[in-house]
């Protein structure tokens, strides 16, 4: 390939995590010499991160395949992510893909692309065994200029029965302290305002931070040290599993600095033969515990919850369950998942199978569900006075931010505001459940 003016375009599928990843990878190209463009550009060079989460991984891929065949027909096109590592192979076949990279090359894109030319075989794979897969980059994603998603973990020692991350990522693993911070300070000298931290299991972090099992840190030092650096206004923890989000975690999100009052908290079921069939690692009463401790300290705090619906095993009865338990909690919203079957999976052996039909039919009530948890959660905070972060997004001629508990609210575009922090007073639920603001008495104190 000419080394003249060389092109490179990304696209990014699933989760926060994936997003900070083609971050990174993108900045090795760009540091090699590449101009990154956009997926719908012509590049020399597409690279698309994948997941295995979504039930239409396959399909979700093809269709990115072809967008960038229509975008440049002798462009190379580089599948990487968690897709990628579990059925590399199957997407080597897929018209139009160059070169398949596991969990492990993925971070060594550079030397796999020297050689790489157009062919109409299929593509080439270099992807480890999972078991590999034992080291960590640290990475952190800017999408805007407003919040970056900064990886501290990856991979998970669990195993959930019906999941497919541990097989796609590999064991635990976290970045050291030291890397993460300078991370940290990095973001912060770009004037972004808000760091999300991510990762598989976020709150397993220290495991795993020299290569090995062996680590001296914890989560909660982890968020320590982050309160601590200057520049960021805001930082953000992403879901994290229950039986590791400690009450220590908690009090110190309370009173911090920096971190906000929002926490996403994954259930997956509200009833307790069903975490047990699940292998997850507490009950109904731990996940309640958790929740009412948060409120107890912070009263005003987003609460999120992931919840599985349509799980071996699960009876009309037992979602009702669930849905009562979900009815009863006090929190602000739900990401609901239909269970689909995986494979290598121990629920996909598993009998009394949820009919499609009931499955969708479950994923809906729980989504009104969520929505009115949603609505509710707005209405107690209509006529406070709360600190927004404005995005870049231009839709309309409004402006979308986020309170620190995650109220969505608009205002006209103004480009003066993004990427600012305003003081605001939350004035009324609009027909599509954002919020609209006025200027508050801080303002103009502020002003004056």
């Amino acid at each position: 390939m000419s080394t003249f003016h060389r092109t490179a375009a990304f696209h990014t599928l699933g989760c926060k995590l994936n997003f900070a990843e083609t971050s990174t990878i993108a900045r090795q190209l760009t540091d090699a010499g590449y101009d990154k463009v956009s997926f719908d550009e012509r590049a020399n060079i597409y690279v698309i991160n994948t997941c295995s989460v979504t039930e239409n991984a396959d399909r979700e891929c093809k269709l990115h395949v072809k967008r960038a065949m229509k975008a440049n027909p002798e462009g190379l096109v580089v599948i990487v992510g968690c897709y990628a590592q579990l059925k590399p192979e199957e997407i080597s076949q897929i018209e139009g893909v160059d070169l398949v990279l596991g969990a492990k090359e993925k971070f060594n894109i550079l030397s796999y692309l020297d050689d790489l030319e157009k062919t109409d075989n299929e593509g080439i794979v270099h992807s480890c065994e999972i078991e590999e897969t034992d080291f960590f980059i640290g990475s952190y994603s800017i999408g805007d200029r407003t919040r970056a998603f900064l990886k501290v973990q990856d991979g998970c020692d669990y195993k959930c029965t019906y999941c497919t991350i541990p097989l796609a990522r590999g064991i635990s693993r976290s970045d050291t302290i030291e890397n993460v911070l300078r991370n940290a300070t990095e973001i912060a000298a770009k004037d972004i305002k808000e760091i999300v931290l991510t990762g598989v299991n976020i709150g397993d972090y220290g495991k795993g931070e020299f290569g090995n099992k062996r680590h001296e840190h914890t989560f909660l030092d982890l968020i320590s040290e982050l309160d601590k650096v200057d520049g960021i206004e805001r930082i953000r923890i992403s879901s994290i599993e229950p039986n590791l989000l400690k009450d220590e975690s908690i009090e110190l999100v309370s009173k911090s600095r920096s971190f906000v009052p929002h926490f996403h908290i994954p259930l997956q079921s509200g009833c307790d033969d069903l975490l047990k069939k699940m292998k997850r690692r507490y009950l109904t009463k731990l996940y309640n515990d958790r929740v009412n401790k948060i409120r107890e300290v912070m009263p005003d705090a987003a609460i999120g919850v992931d919840v599985i619906v349509g799980f071996p095993g699960e009876t009309e009865e037992k979602f009702m369950e669930t849905y009562n338990f979900l009815n009863n909690l006090p929190i602000t919203y739900l990401h609901v998942f239909t269970y689909s079957e995986r494979e290598n999976t121990e629920a996909s052996e598993m009998g009394d199978v949820v009919p499609i039909p009931e499955r969708k039919k479950r994923n809906k009530m729980l989504r009104i569900l969520s929505e009115k948890k949603k609505m509710a959660f707005y209405q107690t905070q209509l006529g406070k006075t709360l600190p927004v972060l404005w995005e870049h997004e231009n839709k309309d001629g409004k402006m979308f931010g986020f309170t620190e508990n995650y109220v969505r609210v608009q205002k006209d575009f103004d480009p003066a505001f993004v990427n600012q922090i305003e003081f605001l007073n939350l004035e009324k639920i609009l027909s599509d459940g954002t919020v609209s603001v006025q200027s508050s008495y801080q303002n103009f104190l502020a002003k004056a």
